[in-house]
């Protein structure tokens, strides 16, 4: 087949992603934003009432809200390992999940700057985390780990978003010449001109480059500061200087098993097996396996530290983990973070991507778990047995957090269907 002949059809194969619609892309957008719209009804509910229908109770005060706010900044996570890390690699399997990837990164971002939001109750009152000119003798702490969190979140969003778009720009191109109607004219305006001359090339090629390059700290920077939230504190369990690779470890693992959770289902539904091969399945579930013996090695260095040290809040904290009355939920998250991916040593079910579906799914629920027993199980029980306390969500919570869900999945469907969910111009530098 001619060079020509093969452009031409990974234009018309991507592109076909695009096209009217079916049913089964319809009950999906159908239920995420049912999903999305209760979540926002309780939400509006919770301003209305007050956080007491969330289920704080005294010492538990931070919990599900900001399990989702962790969570979801750790799936954001892998977008930028996938995308420009890989990309200054120079890892050519790279192409078949930098968009899914990146686009997962914005949204999951989105997502997550909503809950502290939502955990402030008065989420009027927000603009406190805000660093404005100083008036009435009123300045945020720049001490508090908080406020460092909206530098960190806003500055790898707004790169994001910027990487994001910047990698669409000669896809939008092709889309504005194979596009009629409506979507020519939004493509034309999103693709800003391009022609794809020498000379844009070239500094499109050094933009891409200069992106890669300043996103790559930020993969460290934005969850060792979420880590922070929890380090620069003395509460047992969380008062420990492992936490800031523990958790960038943790957000890349979570999210590359939230890209394999939503390529998968992607490749079939839209027949891209000719550009996201086995192969590629393979190399991305070795990125999910090495992550999971890091995170599992932090575990035992974890209740190893608690254990052979003379620290006897730090040790009754993990018994309580591992023992007390979120036993289960421990126990769940090692059988799903440390145990289950130990199963792809074999290749053969590396490359089996219902069984890699099932993995990612897996690890998706025991990263949410993990985010959940750090939290309320070192808050439930710190030092003094007076104040010991126990957490139980409400529906409220439980509802939001489901709405969160639904607002990803819905921005996702979206994306789907209106851009193109592989770079076409990259997938033609490896024809």
């Amino acid at each position: 087949m001619e060079n020509a002949e093969k452009y031409a059809k990974v234009d018309r194969d991507i592109l076909a992603a695009m096209e009217k619609p079916g049913r089964l892309y319809l009950a999906g957008l159908a239920v995420a934003a049912a999903l999305t719209v209760i979540g926002g009804i309780l939400w509006a509910h919770q301003i209305r009432t007050g956080l007491g229908v969330a289920g704080y109770t005294h010492p538990v005060n931070w919990a599900i809200y900001i399990t989702n706010f962790v969570f979801w900044v750790g799936i954001a996570h892998s977008g930028t390992l996938i995308s420009a890390v890989l990309f200054l690699f120079r890892a050519r399997y790279r192409t078949s999940f930098n968009r899914a990837a990146e686009a997962m990164t914005v949204f999951a971002l989105m997502v997550a700057g909503m809950f502290p939001l939502i955990h402030l109750g008065r989420s009027w009152v927000f603009y406190y985390l805000i660093p404005y000119p100083t008036q009435r003798q009123l300045w945020v702490n720049f001490r508090s780990p908080l406020i460092w969190d909206v530098f960190a979140v806003g500055t790898y969003f707004t790169v994001s978003v910027v990487f994001f778009y910047v990698g669409m720009l000669p896809d939008f191109a092709i889309a504005r010449r194979c596009k009629e109607g409506i979507r020519k004219k939004i493509y034309t305006v999103l693709s800003l001109g391009w022609k794809g001359t020498d000379r844009e090339w070239r500094h499109y090629g050094m933009l891409y480059l200069f992106l890669a390059a300043f996103a790559t700290p930020l993969v460290a920077s934005v969850h060792s500061v979420v880590s922070w939230d929890f380090a620069m504190s003395i509460v047992p369990g969380w008062h420990t200087t492992l936490f800031a690779p523990y958790f960038v470890a943790g957000a890349i693992f979570s999210g590359t098993a939230m890209v394999i959770t939503l390529v998968i289902p992607l490749r079939k539904a839209m027949h891209l097996h000719d550009y996201i091969t086995d192969d590629h399945f393979e190399s991305i579930a070795k990125i999910l396996l090495f992550t999971s013996l890091i995170v599992s090695y932090a575990y035992i260095v974890e209740f190893g530290m608690a254990s052979y040290g003379e620290n006897i809040f730090e040790m009754e904290a993990f018994r309580y983990r591992a023992l007390g009355e979120f036993r289960y939920l421990t126990w769940a998250m090692i059988f799903c973070n440390s145990l289950v991916p130990l199963t792809l040593f074999a290749r053969r079910l590396r490359r089996n991507t219902a069984y890699l579906l099932v993995v990612s799914l897996l690890v998706n629920v025991g990263m949410w778990l993990e985010r959940f027993v750090i939290i309320v199980t070192s808050l439930a029980h710190d030092f003094d047995p007076y104040v010991w306390g126990t957490y139980r969500p409400t529906y409220v919570e439980v509802g939001i957090s489901l709405g969160s869900f639904g607002l990803f999945f819905m921005l996702y469907l979206l994306f789907v269907k209106n851009l193109p969910v592989l770079s076409i111009t990259e997938i033609k530098e490896h024809l």
